[in-house]
């Protein structure tokens, strides 16, 4: 009898790398570091445009995402006319 294959973890995935990469898009687009990506990522914001969900108080608090990089999606947001929740 044939075992069964071994289940991978998520991280263990093959393709695991490409979707990071393809839901990080985006904010690589933007210049942010690899750390606030995968937090934005990681809170299901995706893209600029999702920033509308949150407010800035909540975006300062996700971990990894540091003023430096709340400063580069200002200036995005600006430029596309988009705002935080009130």
């Amino acid at each position: 009898m044939a075992k069964s294959p071994k289940r991978l973890r998520k991280s263990e995935h093959p393709d695991s790398e490409a979707q990071q990469e393809v839901l990080e898009y985006e904010w690589k687009q933007i210049g942010l570091t690899g750390p606030a990506r995968k937090a934005l990522v990681e809170g299901k914001l995706y893209k600029v445009s999702d920033l509308r969900k949150v407010t800035a108080a909540e975006l300062l608090a996700i971990p990894g995402v540091s003023k430096s990089a709340i400063a580069r999606i200002k200036v995005i947001m600006n430029a596309k006319k988009i705002r935080f929740r009130d």
